[in-house]
């Protein structure tokens, strides 16, 4: 799977909370910001895991 670099403005309390579960979960910031994105888009709907392969989801169509 490709990954696109972007820029992110975030606040500096939640980008502190996010580093200290990142160090938690012995993720980069990064990943963990990247996780709770995956985790939410599943836990909507809006994508289905691969199960073969943990980082990678399958988008939704909407109908």
């Amino acid at each position: 799977m490709a990954k696109k670099a972007y820029p992110l403005r975030i606040n500096e309390q939640i980008l502190s909370a996010m580093q200290r579960w990142a160090d938690d979960d012995l993720r980069s910031i990064n990943a963990q910001i990247e996780y709770v994105l995956r985790d939410a888009l599943v836990k909507s709907g809006r994508a289905k895991l691969i199960q073969k392969v943990v980082t990678e989801i399958e988008t939704i169509d909407p109908e």
